[in-house]
């Protein structure tokens, strides 16, 4: 099993820094704040028109042609529209499915968001806030969601899998994010009490997912796990015959070698993807198969400046206010990062590239120099990635 895909990352599950757009108008930062700074007309109005655009049947026809085989496509915990005020997007999810089987493409469905927060990251729906796996009610309403959704597309043609939780943070990645201060929560009061989430938890979690979801799913399709940021930390686990088909899903990011203190050179992000990707990958694909769920070619070296471990003119660091770098020079730590990477990634079970497209204007907009390569379609026509 090798599997080649790309995440349609803030198509169903929105980031303002790669929609900006969406978010004018108003101070919220997250998901969670942008319908209650918008009035409801005005908000469902941006949603349903947001959603019907930003992926369409013609976006599914592009992938396939760029050799991609699958789709990651992360979803709220408001996906059957029972959690006001959101909009519920399973009707969305439905025309992929359809588009996914039309075009011979696989689906991995990727529960993005959990109530309360899982990492306390914009992209968790809520910055600062990290309380989900405290409250025993809102496990059980993710349980729940799981569950429908594997009642719902278990049999699918197209279903490749389901992952049970994006990026519940552990205590070792809380603390290299700096997260209260990278992700500064409005309410503080809803914040306090934040904490990440403990491995045992997460265990205990990952074995009831798995069990609620493998009552409908087919045993050939996945059910995919994240690491937690911990990547060798599950060698012991789900290691009974019961367990079947159980993909380990990781994130690297180069940005995350930097905050690590990986020197922002192309010798030693090439020399990190070797060491650490590449090496841990291989030792634990003897576990799980291993997909490296999200990754991207993104770095401060072709920004021109440190982003500080990939923090944006949203998290307030100034970007380049002009290219440092020619665009053979870039081209060529692209393409260099591009073919080490997928190579470390081959050494498990293969990758979906982060993300396929976003509406950041890198021209107009002062300081986004080098946040194109976070979008696929532009990595391929640029040449930075075959």
């Amino acid at each position: 099993m090798k599997v080649k895909g790309v995440n349609l990352g803030n198509w169903l599950v929105l980031e303002k820094w790669m929609s900006p757009a969406l978010f004018a108008g108003t101070t919220a930062e997250d998901e969670y704040y942008l319908p209650r700074q918008l009035s409801k007309e005005v908000y469902e109005a941006r949603i349903q028109i947001h959603r019907s655009e930003y992926i369409t049947e013609r976006d599914f026809v592009t992938i396939k042609a760029m050799g991609m085989e699958a789709v990651r496509i992360p979803v709220p915990y408001f996906i059957f529209g029972d959690r006001k005020p959101f909009i519920g997007c399973v009707e969305e999810l439905d025309k992929a499915f359809n588009w996914a089987e039309k075009y011979d493409l696989q689906i991995l469905i990727d529960l993005h968001t959990a109530p309360l927060g899982q990492n306390g990251f914009d992209n968790g729906g809520i910055c600062g806030v990290c309380k989900w796996s405290q409250s025993p009610e809102e496990v059980e309403f993710v349980l729940s969601v799981l569950e429908r959704l594997a009642g719902r597309y278990g049999t699918r043609k197209g279903l490749w899998g389901i992952e049970v939780l994006n990026e519940p943070i552990t205590e070792q990645a809380w603390k290299l994010m700096n997260v209260p201060v990278r992700y500064p929560a409005v309410d503080k009061e809803m914040a306090e009490g934040s904490a990440p989430n403990t491995m045992a938890f997460l265990r205990e979690f990952y074995c009831r997912a798995y069990d609620r979801i493998r009552a409908y799913l087919p045993e050939e399709k996945y059910v995919v796990i994240h690491d937690g940021f911990e990547l060798l930390a599950w060698k012991d686990f789900m290691r009974e015959d019961k367990y079947v088909n159980v993909v380990l899903d990781t994130h690297q990011y180069l940005m995350m070698a930097e905050a690590s203190g990986c020197e922002q050179t192309l010798e030693a992000y090439l020399a990190y993807i070797r060491e650490h990707y590449a090496k841990d990958i291989a030792e634990m694909e003897q576990y799980f198969p291993v997909i490296c769920g999200e990754w991207c070619l993104f770095n401060s070296l072709a920004c021109g400046c440190d982003t500080k471990g990939g923090q944006s003119v949203l998290n307030g660091v100034e970007g380049s206010g002009t290219e440092r770098l020619s665009a053979e020079e870039k081209k060529k730590i692209y393409r260099a990062l591009a073919d080490a990477q997928t190579e470390a990634w081959n050494a498990g079970s293969g990758y979906f590239y982060w993300s396929y497209k976003l509406l950041t204007d890198t021209v107009n907009d002062k300081g986004w120099i080098g946040w194109d390569s976070w979008d696929l379609g532009r990595c391929v026509d640029f040449g930075w990635f075959a």
